[in-house]
């Protein structure tokens, strides 16, 4: 990143990441969801 803020969508993704790797479940989601905050992030700051 270059200084960007994460957004809310980001702080959560990460958040369900590290509980699906602490637990060992909703590895599936977490990672569907960190994937999805992290292309929005692309688009907002257009890169």
């Amino acid at each position: 990143m270059s200084g960007e803020q994460p957004s809310g969508a980001q702080i959560e993704a990460r958040k369900a990441q590290s509980n699906a790797d602490r637990t060992g479940s909703g590895k599936d989601a977490a990672s569907r969801l960190q994937s999805e905050s992290d292309h929005s992030a692309m688009r907002k700051h257009g890169k």
